[in-house]
């Protein structure tokens, strides 16, 4: 007889619950019962035979993949639920017909370009640690941003041990007052820039990211989504299969 077994973590992203990074964790979590019993990391499911809840919910496999770009705005959490009932990104995308969940993340002050999806297979493959994804922030920070602080960013910073890699970071414009910088970076460490330049002395007051892997935000109003074109998912799907050896997210 077949064994139609899979990880459980890589049915759940197939069925659009989360990634597989997210599933591992709500796993962990205990949220995930097979059959009625609790699951555990390394456990094997039969898509077809097997019943397998999260929360209670239970899940089945959804046939209509959907990829959209959200502008996200400053004040919510990217998460589909927040235990302290702030504000989440689902709740701008409960029009869109089909659960989705993000692609990365954009802490809570940060706004921009999130991308979600309920195709798990898709999300890890552009936030695995091997894969090269350029992404662009516009950062304001207080104050003016000296020449040689520029360079001490662009060629990398020591966080948790561990010098981030060499990225680009440019002045946009330059005030007594306040600084405009660009970085492009492709990493995706936890609040990567935001630690960069604490530990340069930078205050951040916006981060917003304009772009990832070529696909730009655009004019997109604040709280709206719209889906990928043909182009856009082009750029998605090719820049995955470049492989890097350091981490990215």
């Amino acid at each position: 007889m077949k064994d139609n077994k899979i990880r459980l973590q890589k049915f759940m992203s197939t069925c659009g619950v989360a990634s597989r990074r997210k599933a591992e964790e709500l796993i962990e979590q205990g949220r995930v019962k097979v059959n009625g019993r609790v699951a555990s990391l390394g456990d094997k499911v039969d898509p077809f035979r097997d019943k397998v809840t999260v929360s209670g919910k239970r899940i089945v496999s959804s046939k209509e993949k959907v990829y959209i770009m959200l502008h996200k705005p400053r004040g919510f959490v990217t998460t589909l639920n927040d235990e302290r009932d702030r504000k989440c990104v689902a709740q701008l995308v409960e029009d869109v017909g089909v659960r989705v969940f993000p692609v990365g993340r954009l802490d809570r002050n940060s706004e921009g370009l999130l991308l979600m999806t309920n195709d798990g297979e898709f999300s890890n493959k552009l936030t695995h640690p091997s894969s090269y994804v350029n992404k662009t922030y516009r950062v304001t920070v207080a104050g003016e941003v000296k020449d040689e602080t520029v360079v001490k960013l662009a060629s990398g910073i020591m966080l948790d041990d561990r010098k981030t890699l060499p990225c680009d970071v440019h002045v946009i414009d330059r005030k007594a007052d306040r600084t405009v910088l660009i970085f492009v970076i492709h990493e995706g460490r936890n609040r990567q820039i935001r630690r960069m330049c604490e530990a340069v002395g930078l205050e951040v007051l916006r981060l917003k990211r304009t772009e990832i892997a070529g696909v730009k935000l655009g004019m997109l109003p604040q709280g709206k989504w719209r889906p990928l074109n043909e182009k856009e998912m082009r750029h998605l799907t090719n820049v995955t299969t470049v492989k890097k050896d350091e981490d990215d997210a």
